[in-house]
């Protein structure tokens, strides 16, 4: 605005020159005659347009005089309202929070600093635990500033566990369309509130925004994923989700789990163990391998069957070891559970495997030997040193003894090849 001022001016002023110009340049300088109040007033052009300038010229300095003191309130204004922001944001940022909230609470009355400065204050009256005066502050918006106002209110909304409250302020009509720090908050919001279908359908106006890191963005994609399955509340609608992913997600532990349990739960158990195995068959997880030994469904000797071909090329697993004692002890094969047993916590297993062994125990009336497994079993969890069975020969003993030798900087058993 001031660049179309200033231009004006020049070209109104450039005119003016050039009439003035062509009448000094020749002999006719024209002739005014001005009648008022029953007088005659005669002039030339030239001296008419120099007395109008003039008079101009003495409007404008007088213009100028009597609006210096408003222009120097209006100009100290400004300055202390800056003073105050910038202030408030150093004392923010330092920890200074109720001087920060005042500071930033008297900057907000600058229409032009309202908008960052009375977010920063609610976020001050939060971060010193008055969650009231927080949205106080944010409730002082009105209907200004509809964007800010509906992110800051999201994200105090999400601070206190709030998601649904969250999506009421960031759906307001007012506030649309949504900023990239709205939309992801928007995503983050409908995750926590059980619809995490629509969160995943949000990560490619996500990414085109570039509203998060892509490393964050890769971690939501795989928890929404794998929280979406969970949410499936029939089987059309898990097989629909699961076959809209991409086959990297498939092959993802935490999705692949999620699915398997959902499956499991709606008694699909083909499919819960087919998408366990073809995992399992394209990347080795002993997550997932302990996982297919624990879900709540039968295809026990199918599932046997698949987990001892898997010894053959894993036979050092723990995890793999405890799913196939587990499922021996399912088929009432105690014997055998009981050696897979021994031989997982040979490999490193920890406390889940000296709880199935005591579970064993205590079934058919060994006492002793439970009551050794359930203290092992707290031993374990806590990283102290296991106690070995008495009663067992030499080569037991020492695979028993195995468990507890080796230890990493956690306490932990390290796996043995």
């Amino acid at each position: 605005m001031n660049l179309f001022r200033n231009l004006l001016f020049w070209i109104v002023l450039a005119v003016l020159g050039a009439l003035l110009a062509q009448m000094l340049l020749t002999q006719d300088h024209g002739f005014v005659l001005v009648r008022y109040g029953g007088y005659d007033y005669t002039t030339t052009l030239v001296k008419a347009i120099g007395i109008a300038v003039l008079a101009l010229l003495v409007l404008w300095l007088l213009w100028r005089v009597l609006s210096f003191p408003f222009r120097s309130w209006n100009r100290h204004r400004d300055r202390q309202s800056r003073a105050r922001l910038g202030d408030g944001f150093e004392a923010l940022h330092q920890g200074h929070y109720a001087r920060a909230e005042k500071l930033l609470a008297q900057a907000a009355e600058d229409p032009h600093a309202e908008g960052p400065a009375r977010v920063a204050a609610a976020q001050a009256a939060w971060a010193r635990g008055d969650a009231a005066r927080a949205r106080q502050q944010l409730d002082g918006f009105g209907e200004r500033h509809a964007g800010s106002r509906a992110i800051a209110a999201a994200e105090l909304a999400l601070a206190e566990d709030r998601p649904v409250d969250a999506l009421v302020a960031l759906d307001a009509p007012a506030a649309q369309p949504l900023p990239p720090r709205g939309l992801a908050l928007r995503a983050e919001a409908l995750a926590a509130s059980g619809q995490a279908a629509q969160a995943y359908g949000l990560l490619g106006a996500l990414r085109q925004q570039q509203a998060m890191p892509e490393s964050r963005l890769a971690e939501y994609e795989i928890q929404w994923a794998a929280a979406s399955l969970r949410e499936a509340d029939d089987a059309n609608v898990l097989a629909d989700r699961w076959e809209a992913l991409s086959k990297t997600l498939r092959a993802e532990p935490a999705v692949v789990a999620a699915y398997a349990d959902r499956a499991a739960a709606l008694r699909w158990e083909e499919a819960a163990t087919k998408s366990l195995e073809q995992a399992l068959d394209v990347r080795w997880d002993e997550t997932l391998a302990e996982r297919y030994g624990t879900l709540p469904l039968g295809r026990l000797e199918h599932r046997r069957e698949v987990a001892e071909r898997w010894l053959r090329k894993h036979p050092s697993s723990p995890a793999l070891l405890l799913t196939l004692a587990r499922l021996a002890s399912e088929q009432d094969q105690w014997s055998q559970a009981e050696g897979y047993l021994h031989r997982a916590l040979a490999q490193g297993a920890g406390s889940e495997a000296w709880e199935a062994l005591a579970h064993g125990y205590e079934a058919r009336g060994d006492e002793a030997r439970a009551r050794l497994c359930y203290r092992n079993a707290l031993r374990a969890g806590r990283g102290e040193p296991i106690e070995a069975f008495a009663d067992r020969d030499l080569r037991q003993r020492i695979f028993d003894e195995a468990a507890g030798e080796d230890r990493d900087e956690h306490g932990m058993p390290r796996l043995r090849e």
